[in-house]
């Protein structure tokens, strides 16, 4: 998960970094430093903020998955 996908899923999912940081049990400096590119997290810490957000139904998609672009984010269609 990258830094933009962080912040486009929970902008998909209405989030604020606070309701991230609750959902993965993570502070909230974790989640604001993070999305900032201030430092990168444990590999703990990112898996517990990617598997909040796929909980609440976002789905991450890597650059191998899409036609064009980057890696990206999208709503499953639950």
């Amino acid at each position: 998960m990258t830094p933009a996908q962080s912040r486009a899923a929970r902008g998909l999912l209405d989030w604020s970094q606070t309701a991230l940081a609750q959902s993965s049990n993570l502070s909230e400096s974790t989640v604001r430093d993070f999305e900032k590119g201030r430092r990168v997290p444990s590999i703990n810490n990112l898996t517990a903020m990617q598997r909040a957000m796929e909980d609440a139904g976002v789905i991450f998609q890597d650059d191998g998955a899409m036609i064009e672009g980057g890696p990206g984010v999208r709503l499953s269609a639950k």
